[in-house]
């Protein structure tokens, strides 16, 4: 969420109007985040202000987009605490703002939980699999662009910036995670539309409470239990080790299967879809890091985070047995 695209109060202020939303009254650029410019909007109409987020998609095309906005939209509609799309007279939730792809969303209230216990990892673990099945009818159909087939095509791209014990790593890691997905068990995993992003600052809670998720434009059609394997390896572990903390892991779980019970399938490759969230993150934020795009407040992520996420997952391997009572 670096501000990549300047916008000026006036682009803003034509955006609210073709939107029936009122009068721009702030207009203020978000530091955190890598990937689309965004800014918090304040606007007033006859019934007060109200707060949206104002999204320039740098890297999504135009016929990408839908994919995503639609899903939010969806999900909103089916009671998931999500952004809503606003939708101009003609119903398009697809905008243009400085010749770029945009959105604008509603937004949510409360604030991040970057200390996270393990009753916010049960809210989380418990929405997130209620997100699963609300979107099982989603009609729309886009792969995760950040799953295996761009592991594939960057790891090359970034192994001459790290050392020799770390190519040998990713390398392995990498061919390991072809040889699951070309599993029988791979294949029986349950699918549908997956965040793939869900770490603690897409989250918000109120007074304790989830309020919301936010930020669905790494999402795609992939396996669930990939999606909520990229949350344990966020809201489960250790931030300064990578440990894995079962106390959290255990809530979160078991929070997540008392909506929907995992499979067969997903128990038995639960330590290794560990362990493809922290490649998948691992190379992104390598990538990111060694091949930066210049925008004003870009602070990208330090990638050797997911390093360590992967070699303890690699180390200590965690099965369902071990987080489902």
């Amino acid at each position: 969420m670096a501000v990549f695209t300047e916008v000026s109060e006036d682009e803003a202020r034509a955006l609210l109007r073709a939107l029936n939303l009122g009068e721009l009254r702030t207009l203020r650029g978000i530091q955190s985040g890598i990937e689309n410019t965004n800014y918090f909007v304040t606007a007033e109409d006859m019934f007060g202000q109200r707060e949206y987020v104002l999204t320039l998609f740098e890297r999504l095309t135009f016929e990408q987009l839908p994919f995503y906005l639609h899903l939010m939209k969806h999900l909103a509609q089916h009671g998931i605490p999500v952004p809503d799309p606003a939708a101009d007279r003609s119903g398009d939730i697809l905008h243009t703002v400085c010749g770029k792809p945009a959105a604008l969303v509603n937004k949510l209230e409360g604030q991040h939980e970057l200390a996270p216990g393990p009753d916010h990892c049960a809210q989380v673990g418990a929405m997130l699999a209620r997100m699963h099945l609300a979107g099982r009818d989603y009609q729309r159909r886009q792969p995760n662009l950040r799953g295996l087939a761009w592991w594939n095509e960057t790891v090359p791209v970034v192994l001459p910036f790290v050392s020799p014990e770390q190519a040998m790593l990713l390398r392995g890691e990498l061919a390991y995670q072809n040889h699951v997905a070309a599993s029988a068990a791979y294949a029986a995993l349950p699918r549908g539309p997956v965040h793939a992003d869900l770490f603690r600052d897409n989250v918000m809670f109120e007074q304790g409470r989830l309020s919301g998720f936010f930020d669905f434009y790494f999402a795609g059609v992939d396996s669930w239990l990939f999606d909520l394997a990229v949350c344990l390896n966020d809201w489960a572990i250790d931030l300064a080790t990578g440990a894995h903390d079962a106390p959290r892991a255990r809530a979160f779980v078991e929070a997540y299967a008392a909506v929907r019970p995992l499979t067969p399938a997903e128990r038995q490759l639960l330590p290794a879809m560990l362990r493809a969230g922290a490649l998948r993150f691992w190379i992104s934020r390598l990538w990111d890091f060694h091949l930066p795009r210049e925008a004003s407040l870009l602070k990208p992520h330090d990638p050797s985070h997911f390093e360590r996420v992967l070699r303890e997952r690699v180390r200590r391997p965690v099965n369902a047995a071990a987080v489902l009572a």
